[in-house]
């Protein structure tokens, strides 16, 4: 049986605000390196990926496409669209493009549609692995929706309004979830759809959106299984998680 097409959608739309630069933390440099350039190159190194679209600001495109994809030749990415206000939206829009939809502009840089596996991806996230992208692609092939994560190490509360301690959940079941977060496209693409129809509704209700396996979970029976990444598989947010990101690379950990 062939391996089913895989697109990975890496999202670098964000500004940035918590890591105090007047630089997109996308951007900033990591050992010599755009931030961004760690997720794409293994993208472009892996042998599950077979094709990437890049969503960043509409500002950046012109920028990405020259100073990222072209200058460290990425020819894995075969899109680079706009993002929107929420990361929801974001991934709407790589997902408009996975699915051949116009709207972003340039049709001939639109992905065709195909029946294959989504696979998410935080472009603030330097430490993917192709370890993690193969688990998370055997994981998909058998359940059709899951997500890379690792288990809690520390206690967690839940609080009231107020700050004080309401709840100690078990943390044997408790999981810190990362990315890729991975899906049949026929899935993702329903359930995305139907988020953007209902997402005024949720607002309206307090509901906040903050993953794709929620919107996974909140518009389809398909339950999502929890897949091993690595601790090391951190989001660079803010200057610590950057100090953070350099002491693994001189560790060698890439």
């Amino acid at each position: 049986m062939d391996k089913k097409r895989c697109t990975a959608i890496v999202l670098a739309a964000g500004n940035g605000s918590r890591m105090k630069s007047g630089v997109a933390k996308q951007y900033m440099l990591l050992r010599g390196r755009p931030l961004i350039w760690y997720a794409l190159h293994a993208v472009e190194e892996s042998s599950v990926i077979d094709d990437c679209i890049l969503v960043t600001g509409a500002e950046d495109i012109s920028y990405v496409k020259e100073e990222i994809v072209a200058k460290y030749g990425f020819s894995k990415v075969t899109a680079v669209v706009a993002g929107g206000k929420e990361r929801y939206d974001s991934v709407y829009n790589g997902l408009a493009a996975v699915a051949g939809d116009s709207r972003q502009g340039d049709e001939s840089s639109c992905a065709p549609d195909r029946d294959g596996y989504i696979f998410i991806q935080d472009g603030a996230r330097p430490f993917l692995t192709e370890k993690i992208l193969k688990r998370c692609f055997e994981a998909v092939e058998k359940d059709h929706a899951c997500v890379a994560g690792m288990p809690v190490k520390d206690t967690i509360k839940i609080v009231d309004e107020s700050g004080f301690a309401r709840q100690t959940p078990d943390r044997n079941f408790m999981w810190q979830v990362q990315t890729p977060q991975v899906f049949d496209a026929v899935l993702i693409l329903s359930a995305y759809e139907k988020l953007m129809q209902e997402k005024e509704k949720l607002l309206r209700e307090g509901i906040s959106i903050t993953d794709d396996a929620m919107v996974v979970e909140t518009f389809t029976e398909c339950k999502v299984r929890l897949v091993e990444g690595d601790y090391r598989n951190i989001k660079v947010t803010t200057p610590e998680d950057m100090a953070v990101a350099e002491a693994f690379l001189d560790c060698g950990t890439l």
